[in-house]
């Protein structure tokens, strides 16, 4: 094989630095370097900046020809490649060349990519965020014994005296996107499992889940336990509260136990389904309900309060409840939350 390259070498210049640029980078794979020494010989070798970015942490090593951190504010990448790893795009790499991109550069970024997924695959055990579904289903299912679910929980790279909080996700973004957000510190793994997005997580900074998504964070204990309040608490969020942590749920999680049927028998619930035939009176009731403030339900609908006021009248005598009153407040916002939980 190598007096074939050599062979080949001498036909073509490009062909003779391409594989130089292979070598190389075989090179220091054999010596496994890190990314921070990746980045030093890559922009040593194309004397230009050289730049890698982990979407995980979110946070870029880039590096002078002269060996240096590169100076503020970064140039435009001329030459762009993702690292890829276990079919997933963890990163980027690029180069920061003035004028064109040079001849050989898509052939050292490639090179510089492949080195630096096996990096990352060398020194960090939770490297990606997708994992198997089967092995996430094994440590969150309640019919899984203790010694199932430790060893599938060592599988995914999570050491057994971490806490671990499990979160049921609907959105139409990327598991692995969603976890690397909420969780960028890492040990995160994500998978789909039946009609759920499943993340599975150290810590979950709910501030950070992007617009659009809605999900349930269970407590951190046991996988199972935690996966069965995630459940709960994503049938809880709304368009205005669309992320729910079950702790914060308190004693209305006990809603979510009472039987479909039974709630659809009740008088509020059923009032509640009838007002929701109307749009605009199901959404001034939920406002008024969240707020308890007819003034401040009429900022957030853009309404004049003498219009919510009238509105909330009409409402009242549907329910056959005194909304002004603290005990009719309350029996609305249950009545309210019981009907979201509705299946239909």
């Amino acid at each position: 094989m190598e007096a074939l390259a050599i062979r080949l070498s001498g036909l073509d210049p490009y062909i003779d630095g391409a594989i130089r640029i292979i070598a190389f980078y075989d090179t220091l794979m054999r010596r496994r370097v890190d990314l921070p020494a990746l980045a030093r010989a890559s922009a040593g070798l194309a004397e230009c900046v050289a730049g890698i970015r982990l979407h995980g942490t979110g946070r870029a090593t880039r590096i002078s020809p002269h060996g240096t951190e590169a100076p503020i504010p970064q140039s435009p990448a001329s030459t762009t490649a993702p690292i890829t790893l276990d079919d997933e795009e963890i990163g980027t790499v690029w180069l920061e060349r003035p004028g064109p991109p040079g001849p050989l550069d898509e052939v050292l970024l490639d090179r510089l990519a492949i080195a630096a997924a096996a990096a990352v695959e060398r020194y960090s055990p939770a490297r990606t965020t997708m994992a198997d579904p089967a092995l996430v289903e094994l440590a969150i299912s309640s019919d899984s014994d203790e010694a199932a679910r430790a060893r599938a929980l060592r599988l995914l790279g999570f050491a057994a005296d971490l806490p671990i909080h499990v979160v049921a996700v609907r959105s139409q973004l990327p598991l692995d996107q969603i976890g690397s957000l909420v969780c960028p510190a890492r040990p995160v793994k994500a998978a789909p499992l039946a009609d759920v997005g499943v993340i599975l997580a150290t810590t979950v900074d709910r501030a950070r889940f992007p617009a659009g998504v809605r999900a349930g964070i269970g407590a951190a204990e046991s996988p199972d336990r935690s996966w069965q309040q995630a459940r709960t608490a994503l049938r809880f969020n709304t368009p205005r509260e669309p992320v729910i942590r079950y702790t914060d749920l308190g004693v209305l999680a006990l809603l979510a136990e009472v039987p479909q049927d039974t709630a659809r028998r009740n008088a509020d619930v059923a009032a509640i389904a009838r007002i929701a035939r109307n749009a605009e009176d199901l959404e001034t009731l939920d406002t008024y309900c969240a707020t308890g403030s007819l003034r401040r339900a009429a900022d957030l609908l853009h309404l004049h309060h003498s219009s919510v006021a009238r509105r909330l009248e009409q409402i009242a005598k549907t329910l056959d409840i005194e909304l002004a009153e603290p005990a009719g407040l309350t029996r609305v916002r249950l009545a309210l939350t019981a009907w979201r939980l509705l299946d239909d």
